[in-house]
């Protein structure tokens, strides 16, 4: 704002200083003057269809509409005399001419625009005799359901989807007072099933197929929290009626995504009240999975382990963690195998190299990662891999809202036609694995590359090159070496270049920063830097071996020949993808499982603990560009626990054996405060977390000289989820799962 001019301007007899551009309307709420409209939201072009935001202008002729009005130097405004509260209620009697009186059971009911607007203006009686105009509710999809006569084509449904998401879904059919709000297919929809349509409904015309004559907003409490799905951390208002979530939003436009959430966020949520969920301990005796008490279950997991500790020592013993639980558990996690057990045998499914990424940059970590506030800002998008549309969807909103907002230049390389694709400057197509030769012609002119392409690169370079400050973004396709090429090409560009590597699941990033890794321990120091180790030995008690622990792949394989006697599986489902491989369980002795529901895991498990969701705990999570966000739990469930409650009672277990100390944290956020002194990127200020805001990880990650960084092929793979698909969690969402679209997924 410093650099830009600024001009001054009276509101209601209040001085009021606005940079050049700016609409009449939003510098009212500069100073928390209401000037009501239907029809404008931020960030979409102007309707000026509704006239409700009508204000008075000094010297102009009539009224002016406040929303396509720019304000100018010595500009007199008033926004309540009584012509303007007269013509806001004239427009809201005409508006009513054809709206049903159906308050009491809309679901619009107490949260409504209209609503609050005709108690304002007191816009109680009709001069108009006409009937009304009447037409059938419609069923869109199991998701979105319109209602002709409550629409008042404020047209914001039509300019969301097609500015916004670029899916151009909705259109205007007919005419005058016949018109209403149409579907692309006719009688139903074909989309990305996000439901911005519905949220930023002002009236009741569009509601929600998970929602509908359910509950009242006066009856549910809003829990704010952080999606559970992909890695991009949008954050969630829960709304929830006696422990039981109805639905999400995020009207509130707070967190980083502010008013976007894709159909992960608005719908996939129902998994936590699915039938088949896991209520209570399971240990198999037999051939067969039966219920047993708490006690049972957690003293046998501990005996068991404990047994196969001294009889085949630590290294017969290997951890695997998830990406989608909390900050706190993977810290826990990896303390539990390190501190109590003394192995290294810990890992995740890596859907993306951050390891590869912090060690890349070295140094400049701390200042050369990507925000999400930052990519939207962004002058200039290197895109390569991945599909945001499908796997990072706020990261494709971000980019898309960047080019209509900043005219923002993309540049995509990708072995597939992406939607991306026709937003972009520049499409550059490759053969899926030729990133790191292309990464190196990039950056050394080296290499032997097909003529066409390089004709492309050049085209590329020189635009890059002329660029500044450009946001590189990439995907689980850039993995290891491939990296460090393109970090060099990267620190040649002009300006600030910053980079955002996408994974999968919403805590992915977490995952890795808090050394659920073999060869890392939090905080991405090697295992064989002694200085580190030692710190975290003095912390957790035990001794940490210096010998990278095996990967996950690893783990699966050692398990086939009995060089693995027990696996300890949290939230993950490594079956599901090494089953297809030909690898089962193999000769384990002991499969201890933390889950929701039975998946190809739990099912071969000896012993599974119900697990509660993201949904049901506190905690922290880091979403794919370093940003630490709260967890908050919106509902109790009965039965399952915390994965933090688990480990708790396992580590009392196995200190009643003589293994290890017991973990004597009440809560996860005493947790966080030993993972912000033992890892200073996590040193993060509270106050930014606890008013709902997300904190980056700003501060250098402890790293060592190391010989040149790279992985074994296949060990960072994607799982490639579509909008409607979410790894093992998306099966057991219904509503999600129930429209055409994702019937229709690969």
């Amino acid at each position: 704002m410093a650099d830009q001019k600024l001009v001054k301007l009276k509101i209601n007899d209040r001085e009021v200083q606005v940079p050049q551009g700016t609409l009449v309307i939003e510098a009212t709420r500069r100073i928390g003057t209401e000037v009501p409209s239907f029809c404008y939201y931020p960030g979409l072009s102007l309707q000026a269809a509704c006239r409700m935001c009508l204000v008075e202008v000094e010297k102009a002729p009539k009224l002016q509409t406040a929303c396509t009005l720019v304000a100018t130097e010595g500009m007199i405004v008033r926004t309540d005399t009584e012509q303007v509260r007269q013509a806001r209620k004239y427009m809201l009697e005409f508006l009513l001419t054809n709206h049903p009186l159906d308050c009491p059971v809309c679901d619009k009911g107490g949260e409504c625009e209209l609503q609050d607007m005709v108690f304002r203006y007191g816009a109680d009686s009709s001069r108009f005799v006409e009937e009304k105009i009447h037409r059938p509710e419609e069923k869109w999809s199991e998701l979105v359901y319109y209602d002709a006569p409550r629409c008042i084509l404020c047209f914001r449904c039509v300019r969301v989807c097609d500015e916004g998401m670029d899916v151009k879904a909705l259109g205007v059919g007919m005419r005058g007072a016949n018109s209403v709000i149409i579907p692309n297919r006719e009688d139903h929809l074909e989309c990305e099933e996000c439901g911005m349509c519905i949220d930023i409904c002002p009236v009741g015309a569009l509601t929600s197929g998970t929602y509908r004559y359910k509950t009242r907003p006066w009856e549910m409490n809003y829990v704010s929290t952080v999606c559970t799905h992909c890695s991009n951390g949008c954050k969630t208002t829960l709304s929830v009626r006696n422990h039981e979530i109805l639905r999400s939003n995020n009207r509130d436009l707070s967190g980083i995504n502010k008013d976007f959430l894709c159909v992960k966020g608005r719908f996939g949520f129902d998994f936590t009240k699915h039938p088949e969920r896991i209520r209570q301990p399971l240990v198999r005796k037999g051939d067969k999975l039966l219920p047993v008490s708490w006690e049972e279950a957690a003293q046998a997991a501990a005996s068991k382990l404990k047994a196969i500790y001294d009889a085949n020592g630590k290294d017969a013993i290997g951890f695997i963690g998830s990406n989608r639980t909390s900050n706190e558990e993977n810290y826990l996690l990896q303390r539990m195998a390190r501190g109590t057990f003394g192995t290294n045998n810990i890992d995740h499914h890596r859907t993306a190299d951050y390891t590869g990424l912090v060690t890349a940059l070295g140094d400049r970590a701390a200042d050369s990662l990507l925000t999400m506030e930052q990519l939207y800002e962004s002058k200039a998008v290197l895109l390569i891999g991945n599909d945001p549309t499908n796997q990072n969807p706020l990261v494709g909103w971000q980019v898309r809202s960047g080019i209509r907002h900043f005219g923002t230049k993309l540049f995509v390389i990708n072995s597939n036609e992406i939607k991306l694709k026709r937003k972009a400057t520049q499409f550059v197509k490759i053969t899926a694995g030729l990133e790191s030769a292309v990464f190196k012609w990039l950056a050394h002119e080296e290499g032997q590359l097909a003529t066409a392409l390089v004709e492309q690169l050049v085209l590329l370079k020189a635009e890059l090159e002329a660029a500044s400050d450009v946001a590189i973004v990439f995907g689980a396709e850039v993995s290891g070496a491939a990296i460090a090429q393109l970090v060099a090409f990267g620190s040649k560009l002009p300006g600030k270049t910053r980079y955002m590597l996408l994974g999968d699941y919403a805590n992915s990033r977490g995952a890795a920063d808090l050394g659920v890794l073999p060869d890392r321990l939090p905080g991405y120091a090697y295992v064989d830097d002694a200085r580190a180790r030692e710190g975290f030995e003095t912390l957790w008690g035990g001794v940490i071996p210096s010998k990278a622990g095996l990967t996950e792949p690893q783990m699966v394989e050692a398990a086939q020949n009995g060089a693995i006697k027990a696996l300890y599986v949290v939230g993950a489902n490594p079956f599901a993808h090494f089953g297809t491989l030909g690898y089962g369980r193999g000769k384990l002795d002991l499969l201890i499982v933390h889950e929701m529901f039975l998946t190809e895991t739990a099912k071969v498990a000896d012993i599974v603990f119900p697990a509660a969701s993201a949904y049901e705990k506190d905690g922290t999570v880091t979403n794919t560009s370093g940003e630490i966000q709260l967890l908050h739990k919106a509902a109790e469930v009965m039965g399952p626990r915390t994965d933090f409650d688990l480990l708790r009672i396992l580590s009392h277990q196995l200190e009643k054996l003589g293994l290890g100390k017991a973990f004597h944290y009440k809560t996860p956020a005493a947790v966080f405060e030993e993972i912000r002194k033992a890892v200073p990127a996590y040193n993060v200020a509270s106050a930014g977390l606890l008013t709902g805001g997300a904190e980056a990880t700003r501060v250098q990650f402890a790293l060592n000289g190391h010989a040149p960084y790279d992985v074994p092929v296949g060990l960072i793979r994607s799982a490639e989820d579509t909008l409607f698909t979410s790894g093992t969690l998306g099966r057991f969402c219904t509503m999600m799962d129930s429209v055409p679209e994702a019937k229709a997924k690969p």
